[in-house]
């Protein structure tokens, strides 16, 4: 007996081939009726025998397309309207505007990439293949509904064979937005650079010469790829170039990469230098799979991160015996390794032979290059030549990264490092209903505006937390310009009318203080602190609604009493929190000298606890030199000298006092280093923290001063005195990575007793130690804790905008 069901199907059900996919597993199960974009998805009505609707119904649940993500399906019976066929309707503008997710960017499909390859297709070796299941989408979109009318594509006329597929819902390319061909698509662009000409004067001479219509480039390549010889040329000029250890730019989907010859020590060191970019690792980009294992540990976790839609970075371990340029990633034990996910990046790498550098295309700490004209200017002095084409990008994106890191035997989990391409703007649920909503009904909308360093913004709206992607560290103009335009792209696409703003505790992030012109115009402000961000993120993305032990351990977190705070145990919940364990303080000579000085932070570190007089300590010391009586200075007097109780600051010390790193070029590399240095050890051996009571606790209060103390002092003389004995410096920097996690499993075990808490949520920087993290999952999970960490967000500050939201819609939940 026939029936009939309406069907709502809610997620990533846009831009991805959904229709189709449903038009197909209706015909295959004889199930009559249509299917359209809705305001919240999809909408279907679907009319069929019992047994073959529930069948229906399965497919579209188990079985969507890759880059759809089904959240949510509801379905209610209606009368029959006796449809005698399946077709695909077709919504109107003010219906689709509605819909609330827009699909990432997806890495090139098999099917596309086979056709890529393929001298019978007709869209062969063509960089800029795709279909519904792969492409651009939210870096070309300009407002909702995706059609491509409303994105960077509407300038290219689809020619005849495009738009018969495009309107075929049998094709792959059904509705595929970014669909082209050489006949009626995008590009390749061709610049080479000048090193006689000033950046604009060069960018003048290719402009003179584009208007002219000059074929060719000064080298003989063509300026443009118009068809397939004058595409395949400047590919092959690209790799010309590379090969003979040049640097080259390439355009991608979110912006621009600064490309080089992996194993070539040369290029390396040119492109280090020209960039100013230290020490810091560079990942590589691998032709295949296979080229990729020869140089790594790949494990079938590892694999699916590699090969999926998303296609970010991944760091891998090293393979013992492996051959990696000086220059890549020195002295650590990890590479970051992708696969190329877009057409001109198979095309490229599979001509090159072997892996490239793909590194960020931008000036030291400023957003990556979006577009051809900028990106000339301001990588003039970089690149050699630049690949370009003419599909505008919208919104910038850099590459995500992620690591497989262990969680309890044999179990793993994805932990993410920088969440952007082929992530965001997916939601993330904050596992709460409650303060969604206004009176009215309406949804709730929440701006918080995130931290100062790997910024990110979140808008929640209603129980969606949509995490803007990785917009870097806000200490420039460049990047806070570029935070403003991302975020009122979010509020326009995803129609967001915020009511509420939240934002952190200190007064002179310019996040904080965007937040705090807001609230002068009259919107509510949340401040949040820094560390129960991190704590709130967790509990969010794990549905975690009850209190939580929380342990957040990073390098910089503006504390209530002004301090310096990293090294947290606090009793949280969504609301609130009461600090409950911290490391003792101690001084950071200079401030933030300390933090590009790690010698200073070590002498901060042992004068607290009355070590300056180590031997071992005198020796490690010495290369300060004058520096050292500066900072005698400044800690006896209390002058530029603020007080912290940062576990980064902490490692930071340890890893300087073993001449492990004393001349950091990025953030966090100390710590990075000296992780690296265990080199395989494995040992239980530990020092000591001690836990002690805080006898300040009665003239302060819960929020500022702790019931119990983490006393590293023992840890540093014990360490000192390994040095002084000569034990093996990987020895010496796996014990304190022993002691570190011992000290969170017994401050978690004290507070299980006093308070009955058994569920411990870890949070901060620190986290993005593999060692560390590892070790605390285990030692907690034997001591009978239930662990919480992010996933879908980083433990970084990357996720710290979500905790704010996350806090904020808590306390506005209880005002309502």
């Amino acid at each position: 007996m026939k029936e009939a069901l309406d069907i709502e199907v809610h997620g990533i059900v846009q831009g991805v081939g959904f229709r189709p996919f449903v038009y197909k597993a209706a015909r295959r199960h004889l199930i009559c009726g249509w299917v359209l974009n809705a305001t919240a998805g999809v909408f279907i009505h679907a009319e069929g025998e019992s047994k073959d609707l529930d069948d229906f119904v399965l497919e579209i649940s188990d079985h969507a397309p890759a880059a759809a993500r089904v959240t949510e399906i509801h379905m209610k019976e209606v009368p029959l309207a006796d449809f005698q066929d399946f077709t695909i309707r077709y919504s109107d503008e003010a219906e689709a505007q509605a819909t609330t997710l827009v699909s990432p960017d997806l890495a090139t499909c098999p099917e596309c990439a086979a056709e890529l390859f393929d001298p019978d297709n007709r869209r062969y070796r063509y960089p800029f293949i795709n279909c519904t299941n792969c492409g651009p989408r939210f870096t070309i979109i300009d407002k909702l509904p995706y059609d491509r009318e409303y994105t960077s594509m509407n300038g290219f006329a689809m020619c005849e064979q495009c738009a018969a597929e495009y309107a075929d819902p049998e094709d792959r390319r059904f509705h595929a937005q970014p669909d082209a061909c050489f006949e009626c698509g995008p590009h390749l662009t061709w610049r080479t650079v000048d090193r006689s000409l000033d950046a604009e004067a060069d960018l003048a001479r290719h402009r003179e010469a584009e208007a002219a219509g000059a074929p060719a480039d000064a080298d003989g390549t063509p300026r443009v790829g118009a068809d397939l010889a004058s595409s395949d040329a400047i590919i092959d000029a690209a790799v010309a170039l590379l090969k003979n250890g040049g640097i080259v730019a390439v355009k991608g989907l979110g912006g621009f990469h600064l490309a080089c010859d992996a194993r070539n020590a040369d290029a390396l060191a040119e492109l280090r230098r020209r960039k100013r970019r230290g020490t810091k690792p560079l990942a590589a980009m691998y032709p295949t799979l296979d080229a990729l294992r020869r140089d790594c540990l790949v494990d079938d976790a590892e694999e699916r991160q590699l090969t999926g839609p998303q296609r970010p970075i991944v760091l891998l371990r090293k393979k013992p015996g492996a051959h990696f340029a000086e220059g890549l990633a020195d002295g650590l034990g990890e590479v970051g390794a992708m696969l190329p996910y877009t057409p001109l990046q198979h095309l490229m790498l599979a001509a090159f032979g072997g892996p490239l550098v793909m590194t960020s295309g931008n000036l030291h700490d400023e957003p990556v290059q979006t577009q051809d004209d900028e990106a000339f200017v301001a990588l003039h002095g970089i690149a050699d030549a630049f690949v370009g084409n003419d599909r505008p990008i919208r919104t910038r994106f850099d590459d995500s990264v992620v690591r497989v890191i262990s969680v309890g035997g044999a179990d793993e989990a994805v932990q993410t490092v920088r969440r952007a391409r082929g992530f965001a703007p997916l939601p993330v649920a904050t596992g709460e209903t409650d303060g969604t909503t206004l009176p009215d009904g309406t949804p709730r909308t929440i701006v918080a505006a995130g931290p100062e360093q790997k910024n990110t913004f979140c808008l929640l709206r209603g129980a969606d937390a949509f995490v803007s992607q990785h917009i870097g560290d806000m200490e420039n103009a460049e990047t806070y310009d570029a935070w403003l335009d991302t975020l009122a792209r979010f509020e326009g696409l995803f129609e967001a009318k915020p009511v509420a703003v939240a934002c952190d505790m200190h007064p002179e992030y310019l996040s904080s203080k965007w937040a705090a012109e807001r609230h002068d115009e009259g919107m509510p402000l949340c401040k949040v602190q820094h560390h129960h961000a991190h704590i709130a993120a967790v509990m969010g993305e794990n549905n975690l609604n009850e209190a939580v032990i929380g342990v957040a351990f990073d390098g910089t977190g503006y504390g209530v009493d002004g301090a310096i705070w990293g090294g947290e145990v606090m009793l949280c919940n969504r609301t609130d929190f009461e600090r409950f364990a911290n490391f003792s303080y101690v001084p950071m000579p200079g401030g933030a000298a300390a933090i590009k000085n790690p010698l200073r932070m070590a002498y901060g570190v042992l004068w607290q606890y009355d070590l300056l007089e180590h031997p071992a300590a005198q020796r490690a010391l010495a290369s300060l030199g004058d520096t050292a009586d500066t900072c005698e200075r400044m800690v006896e007097r209390g002058l530029n000298c603020p007080m912290t109780s940062s576990a980064g600051r902490l490692l930071d010390a340890a890893s300087a006092l073993l001449g492990i790193c004393t001349q950091p070029t990025y953030e966090g590399e100390a710590a990075i280093m000296l992780e690296a240095a265990i080199a395989g050890v494995t040992t239980d051996a530990s020092y000591e923290i001690g836990l002690v009571k805080n006898t300040a606790l009665e003239t302060s209060t819960a929020h500022d001063t702790s019931v119990v103390l983490l006393d590293a002092e023992t840890m540093f003389e014990a360490m000192l005195d390994d040095m002084e004995a000569g034990v093996e410096t990987s020895f010496i920097a796996a014990k304190i990575h022993n002691a570190f996690a011992t000290a969170i499993a017994q401050a978690c075990l004290v507070a299980n007793a006093a308070y009955g808490i058994s569920t411990v949520a870890l949070g901060g920087g620190v986290f993005m130690n593999r060692y560390l993290t590892e070790r605390a999952v285990a030692l907690l999970q034997t001591a009978g804790f239930t662990v919480a960490l992010s996933q879908e967000l980083p433990p970084n500050d990357g996720a710290v905008s979500f905790g704010q939201a996350v806090v904020a819609q808590a306390r506005f939940a209880t005002q309502d």
